[in-house]
């Protein structure tokens, strides 16, 4: 979009929802009263479903009705796309956590939400692989992981904050006994659950596991195009077979089923071929995850690819995206966006975590400026095994405990989240470019080159010469 037509409809945004009484009518919507929540009341109004409502609940949903038609006005978008995506459960929670979002906060760029979309949620430290690139070092268990109950009543409370989606990652998720008894939990408290997974352990049974116990989505590593060069990095031979046997498995019982691929060096001209593997596969899609050097990763750092090689290989994966050749790929490279704003054939702007990427065109892109970028503590954070709360699962900052301190008391106090929302303070090309917006590059890579959450991210083109000043070397890094 032109700037002279982008700048005053940003304006435009920031007046209408930004000023105080749009913030105090939110607050009003947003409460619960004796018919229960206003705004999923609202919601379901809007939709068409009748309810024998109260006063303040009539007058919240005529509120919302207005609200979404000047909504599709402002943002050029059909009305009836947003009744669709409102019959959503999970883009319900979505646009609850943007209201209360800007109730409490206003209108910030990018903005603040009242709970995560998304938690990674490290289920568990043990794991049967060695992966060189492993971001928590996991091997055992740890001897204080949350118990059965203590889990169920994360659940409950995640829910309850108003998190749509819950990823169960690791580890190895699936070597804890009560995975499944878990994942019934999450799913009867309408989550949308995901599983990260190396997916050797998904064997048919398992696969149909997965699905009676409400498993929406499975994500299986793979790391190179074959046996011989996936499991150099996984650290066990035969693991690629397994990995793939578990991948065929999870989408015969009919398991939405993907490829996560982390690139380094060492694989990144195997991209092609694991491709192709995922085409014939049946992949739903195909991720690329950023390699960010931390916890066993960090003895690894050389193999980072430099700032060139991600340039190309975001301008490759927006290629293929245009072409809608095979499953759809993305990246969880922040810069992403920046490169497909400087490509204007892709008409169009990867926002978002990676779970929940889309392309936003036309006048519904200054939404890019609100939602885009890295993530981190913002759109989502992680959960450790014991309880810890962090910003993200490859940035290891304790913010609280859930065994301490309710979740939501840690989401809105933290001074770290605070500083993770606002993109004012950032450093090097991160900070003057005129994408900060919708990139913001790689708050984790930035802590885990530097320690400093304003820091650069080195893996960008535009911070080349922060790339040629780093020695890569852990020890030399932090000199």
């Amino acid at each position: 979009m032109p700037d002279d037509t982008y700048t005053p409809a940003i304006a435009a945004v920031e007046r209408w929802l930004g000023n105080p009484l749009t913030r105090e009518i939110l607050k009003f919507v947003a409460k619960n009263d004796d018919c229960g929540n206003r705004l999923q009341n609202s919601i379901e109004c809007y939709l068409g479903i009748e309810h024998d409502l109260c006063l303040k609940c009539r007058t919240a949903s005529w509120m919302l009705s207005q609200a979404m038609h000047r909504s599709s006005k402002l943002f050029d978008i059909n009305e009836s796309d947003i009744k669709a995506g409102l019959s959503d459960r999970n883009f319900q929670k979505g646009l609850s956590n943007v209201f209360r979002g800007i109730a409490r906060y206003g209108i910030t760029r990018p903005q603040a939400l009242n709970a995560p979309f998304l938690v990674v949620w490290n289920f568990t430290h043990m794991c049967n692989l060695k992966c060189k690139h492993c971001y928590q070092d996991a091997q055992n268990a740890l001897p204080n992981e949350l118990t059965t109950e203590e889990s169920k009543k994360l659940i409950e409370e995640l829910s309850d904050a108003g998190v749509a989606l819950i990823a169960f990652s690791g580890g190895e998720p699936l070597m804890r006994k009560d995975f499944f008894e878990v994942v019934a939990h999450a799913h009867k408290h309408d989550l949308y659950v995901s599983l990260a997974s190396n997916g050797t352990l998904i064997t048919p049974d398992v696969a149909r596991g997965l699905m009676n116990a409400g498993i929406d989505y499975v994500e299986v590593s793979i790391d190179g195009k074959n046996a011989a060069k996936h499991d150099a990095m996984r650290g066990i031979p035969g693991a690629f077979d397994r990995s793939v046997a578990g991948i065929r498995n999870a989408i015969d019982a009919g398991v939405y089923t993907c490829i996560a691929t982390t690139v380094t060096r060492d694989n990144i001209d195997q991209i092609p071929d694991i491709r192709e593997l995922g085409k014939e596969l049946g992949a739903g899609r195909i991720i690329y995850f950023n390699f960010i050097p931390t916890g066993r990763g960090a003895d690894m750092m050389e193999k980072d690819i430099t700032p060139r090689q991600r340039e190309e290989l975001l301008k490759y994966i927006l290629k293929n995206a245009k072409n809608d050749e095979g499953p759809p790929e993305l990246s969880t490279a922040p810069q992403i966006a920046r490169v497909a704003v400087e490509n204007e054939a892709n008409q169009g702007i990867p926002v978002g975590h990676v779970h929940m990427g889309e392309e936003l065109k036309g006048k519904t892109r200054m939404l890019a400026d609100f939602i885009g970028g890295c993530g981190a503590g913002r759109l989502y954070c992680g959960i450790e095994p014991t309880g810890i709360v962090q910003p993200c699962v490859f940035m290891p900052i304790q913010l609280g405990n859930i065994r301490d301190r309710p979740f939501l008391e840690i989401w809105h106090n933290s001074p770290v989240l605070k500083q993770l929302r606002d993109r004012e303070h950032l450093t090097g090309s991160c900070g003057s470019c005129k994408n900060k917006y919708i990139c913001g590059g790689c708050r984790a890579r930035a802590w885990a080159y530097y320690g400093d959450l304003n820091a650069p991210d080195p893996g960008c083109i535009n911070n080349q010469a922060f790339w040629d000043r780093l020695g890569i070397k852990p020890e030399s890094v932090r000199k």
